[in-house]
């Protein structure tokens, strides 16, 4: 029996993020679950992880896309983060 699902892709380098989208994607989980560290734009910034807040990494990841760990899966009331096709695969029981 194959599960169904409903499939919401979006292209956020064509429709980039807005404050209240990724607030709303992170809720209680910290800005930097989302953001991608190990992007060469971050690596461009010059800056250390550590010295960045919450709010100035939600600031960089809406004006910067490539800042925001891929992909972005929403399911069952959790969000997924960067996750590889097995994780994901095991997490929905396919």
């Amino acid at each position: 029996m194959q599960k169904g699902f409903n499939l919401k892709e979006r292209d956020f380098f064509n429709n980039l993020f807005t404050r209240q989208e990724i607030e709303s994607i992170l809720k209680e989980v910290p800005a930097s679950e989302m953001f991608n560290f190990k992007s060469p734009s971050f690596k461009k910034l010059g800056v250390g992880a550590e010295t960045l807040s919450n709010e100035k990494l939600i600031e960089l990841m809406i004006k910067e896309p490539r800042l925001v760990r891929r992909p972005i899966v929403v399911t069952g009331g959790k969000t997924y983060f960067g996750a590889s096709r097995k994780v994901l695969a095991d997490e929905l029981g396919l």
